[in-house]
C-alpha cells in the first residue's frame, strides 16, 4: 500500500523543552490514521509541522512519495483544534472567502459550499454572523470549510470536542464517506472509543516519542493474553478448584446462579483446551476471547514506556 504521508525522524525544540524527538510516522493511502497521546505529548505540534505552520528542526516531511513543498498546502485541510472564525462576518461570506484562499474558483466554491450546507441542513445561517451561531454550530462550519477543496489529505485536531451525540455521529458518517472517495485523513483525539469505530492504523506519541505504531487489529492482537471470558452455570463454586495446568482465573462473579468468569491460559493452549477441563463441570453458555481495547492498551503503553527523566513538552 502507498503512504500518502511518510515523516523521518521530525524533531522540534521549544526553548528548554523538546516538543518531538524523532518522530517517523507512515500514513498509508486511503486509510484513517489516529494519532493518539497524553495531553502534551507533542500530537499538536507534530500535525502543525506537517502543515507548515512551524518548521521542524531536523526530519524529513513526504507526500505523496515527495518531499513537502509550500505549494503543498493545497492538498492538505487543516481542522485544528484551536477553532477561529472571524466573529463578525457572515458565514456564508466567510466560507466562500476561506474557500477561494484554499484555490477554488468563487463559481466552484458556491456551488459546493451550497451542496454542503444542504447536507448539514444549516442553510439558514448563510446570512448570520458567526458570533451568533453556539460553538456547536461554528465548528460545523469549519469542518465543511476544510474539507471543501476535497484534499487528498485531511488532517483533523479533536474533531468530535465540543458536539453532542447526534453532531459525532454526522462527523464520523462523514469521515467515512471522505475516506469512500478517496481521501486519506489523520485525526488526533483522545476519544478511544472513536480510535476503536473509526481508525485503521494509530501511532502513539508519549513524552516527545512515538511508542507505538501500526494496524489497529495487529496491535489488539499483540496485546492479548490469550484470556477468555466464559459464562456457565451448573457448578457452585470457583472453577480454579478444578482447573488444571496453568489455567488461572483472575476474575470470578456470580448472579442468581448464573457463573461469569474470566481465565488466563497458559501460551501454548486454546480455547479448546480450555473447554475440554470445563465441560465435565459446568454447562457452557458462552465463551469468548478477551481482546483488549485501545483504552487499555493506551495506558498500558504510556505505563509501561514512562521515560526516567521526562521533562514537559510542548
Amino acid at each position: 500500500m502507498t503512504n500518502v504521508l511518510k515523516t523521518v525522524d521530525i524533531t522540534k525544540q521549544f526553548a528548554a523543552h523538546k516538543a518531538l524527538d524523532k518522530v517517523s510516522i507512515d500514513v498509508p493511502e486511503n486509510s484513517i490514521y489516529g494519532l493518539l497521546g497524553p495531553n502534551g505529548a507533542g500530537k499538536t505540534t507534530f500535525l502543525r509541522i506537517i502543515n507548515q505552520i512551524f518548521a521542524p528542526d531536523e526530519g524529513e516531511i513526504f507526500l505523496e512519495g515527495r518531499k513537502l513543498v509550500p505549494a503543498d498546502i493545497y492538498k492538505i485541510g487543516y481542522l485544528p483544534e484551536e477553532r477561529g472564525l472571524y466573529k463578525k462576518m457572515k458565514v456564508g461570506e466567510q466560507a466562500l472567502y476561506l474557500a477561494q484562499l484554499k484555490g477554488l474558483t468563487r463559481h466552484d466554491a458556491l456551488q459546493r459550499l451550497k451542496t454542503w450546507f444542504r447536507k448539514f441542513e444549516i442553510e439558514a445561517w448563510w446570512n448570520r454572523r458567526v458570533e451568533e451561531l453556539s460553538k456547536g454550530m461554528q465548528q460545523k462550519v469549519q469542518f465543511l470549510i476544510t474539507v471543501i477543496h476535497e484534499p487528498p489529505l485531511l488532517i483533523f485536531d479533536e474533531p468530535f470536542s465540543g458536539f453532542d451525540p447526534i453532531n459525532v455521529n454526522l462527523l464520523k458518517e462523514e469521515i467515512f464517506e471522505l475516506k469512500k472517495k478517496g481521501s486519506t485523513i489523520i485525526f488526533s483525539t483522545h476519544n478511544m472509543a472513536s480510535v476503536e469505530e473509526l481508525c485503521d492504523h494509530i501511532a502513539l506519541i508519549n513524552n516527545s516519542r512515538k511508542i507505538l505504531e501500526g494496524k489497529v487489529w495487529e496491535i489488539k492482537n499483540t496485546y492479548k493474553t490469550n484470556s477468555f471470558e466464559v459464562h456457565y452455570a451448573g457448578y457452585d463454586g470457583n472453577p480454579q478448584s478444578f482447573l488444571q495446568g496453568d489455567f488461572k482465573v483472575i476474575e470470578y462473579t456470580t448472579v442468581n446462579e448464573h457463573y461469569r468468569v474470566k481465565i488466563q491460559l497458559p501460551k501454548d493452549k486454546s480455547s479448546n483446551d480450555l473447554i475440554g477441563q470445563l465441560l465435565p463441570m459446568v454447562t457452557i453458555h458462552s465463551i469468548n476471547e478477551i481482546i483488549p481495547g485501545m483504552n487499555e492498551i493506551f495506558i498500558r503503553t504510556v505505563t509501561e514506556k514512562q521515560p526516567d527523566n521526562s521533562g514537559p513538552t510542548i
